[in-house]
């Protein structure tokens, strides 16, 4: 039920335990489990109650566990779907192939400053970041003065390689969808990347995706 809510879409504990392939009354014992840890959290509107990650955080740590779960004695070889391993929501931000293209081509651009080494993997922008994303129409200013973390490495599931998570993530993702980059799925996390998104992408970033 976790990783559906990963698409950052709200959705009923009935909706929920289909996915969950259970009973609805035991969603609801789950859910109400999650939401006492912190894990999720609630929307009453009318007789409805809509669930959703309780924030970047969660989804991050449910990311990581992602990559946790697999066995890293052997060599990497990518299991996941076609399609959610090319470009997919990693609740507000982008991810996959694409999501991670991204970070690292903005990396070699010099947009980003800090590093994914060691404990901490919170990113900064330099002055020619800040100038290309808001030439994008992202609002540096007001990005960093959201209650989370500004910029950092989220590593990545099907990559096991880092993409942009936190704010500029959110908002890069925001961006691309605005500007029909990007077309996301309705019942999935799946990202569809559109012929004007990969030639954008090309011209602004040199990135072929």
């Amino acid at each position: 039920m976790l990783y559906c809510l990963m698409d950052g879409h709200a959705r009923t504990s009935t909706e929920l335990s289909v996915v969950a392939d259970v009973s609805p009354s035991t969603a609801s014992v789950h859910l109400s489990r999650l939401k006492r840890a912190h894990l999720v959290r609630v929307l009453a509107q009318g007789k409805h109650h809509f669930y959703s990650l309780e924030g970047p955080d969660v989804a991050s740590a449910l990311e990581g566990l992602s990559v946790l779960a697999g066995d890293s004695r052997n060599k990497f070889v990518p299991s996941t779907p076609s399609r959610l391993r090319a470009a997919r929501t990693c609740y507000d931000h982008m991810a996959g192939t694409a999501g991670v293209s991204l970070h690292d081509r903005f990396k070699a651009l010099g947009w980003l400053s800090g590093g994914s080494n060691g404990s901490d993997n919170s990113y900064d922008i330099t002055s020619g970041g800040t100038k290309a994303f808001e030439a994008l129409g992202i609002d540096i200013k007001a990005a960093r003065t959201l209650r989370r973390r500004f910029a950092c490495a989220c590593l990545d599931w099907s990559e096991r390689r880092p993409h942009i998570g936190g704010a500029l993530g959110a908002a890069l993702l925001r961006v691309a969808l605005k500007r029909k980059w990007v077309i996301q799925d309705l019942d999935s996390r799946a990202l569809g990347v559109t012929s004007l998104g990969r030639r954008e992408m090309l011209t602004r970033f040199g990135l072929q995706v």
